[in-house]
């Protein structure tokens, strides 16, 4: 099990070295505080299917989510490429502070069995501005997902990792996540998945 108290204090440049050393996926939990929410820049309006929200996590400095909002590659194979998404609302009496750390990813079913939310289905756009408004509003964003660099620091797989139509491999309990501590002492969990995801 890492350290967490040990890793949450670390540089940049000691998580590029380790993501570099891995050899393979590390999945990383993060909380920052917002400097910008915006749609993903792409060459075509066709491939635009992010939302990138860049958090403030000292002394890392900027790390930035890449959310999901529809599945290209699900498109590409024919199938639904829209998102469901289940929004678990919760309350809080602490605001966390920024930090990140190496993390297992969440487990979607441990979090279904304890909250029962409702799934929907999101076309780009309204998931692209939901997203968007409840970063702006944030006081704390929180994520689970996969850390990379390349050449910023972020996270991206956020999302449920089980097979989907398009993706057949399952990986179990490395989902990924994002939160919002709003400022009426709610916060919002957003879960994602892809056609074919149980």
């Amino acid at each position: 099990m890492p350290n967490h108290h040990a890793h949450r204090s670390r540089t940049r440049e000691d998580w590029v070295c380790q993501i570099f050393a891995s050899g393979g996926p590390m999945y990383a939990h993060v909380v920052g505080t917002i400097a910008k929410a915006e749609l993903e820049v792409a060459s075509t309006p066709d491939r635009v299917d992010h939302v990138w929200i860049t958090l403030d996590v000292p002394p890392c400095g900027s790390v930035l989510l890449s959310v999901n909002t529809l599945s290209r590659l699900n498109r590409r194979e024919g199938f639904d490429p829209t998102v469901r998404v289940a929004i678990v609302k919760t309350s809080y009496a602490g605001m966390p502070e920024p930090f990140i750390e190496e993390a297992m990813g969440l487990d979607y079913a441990t979090v279904e069995a304890q909250f029962h939310p409702r799934w929907e289905h999101y076309e780009h756009d309204p998931l692209a501005e939901l997203l968007m408004a409840k970063a702006r509003a944030a006081l704390r964003v929180e994520a689970w997902g996969e850390i990379y660099h390349d050449p910023h620091l972020g996270l991206h797989q956020i999302h449920s990792r089980r097979a989907s139509c398009a993706v057949k491999t399952d990986l179990i309990g490395h989902d990924g996540a994002i939160r919002f501590y709003l400022r009426d002492g709610h916060a919002e969990m957003f879960l994602f998945k892809y056609c074919g995801q149980a």
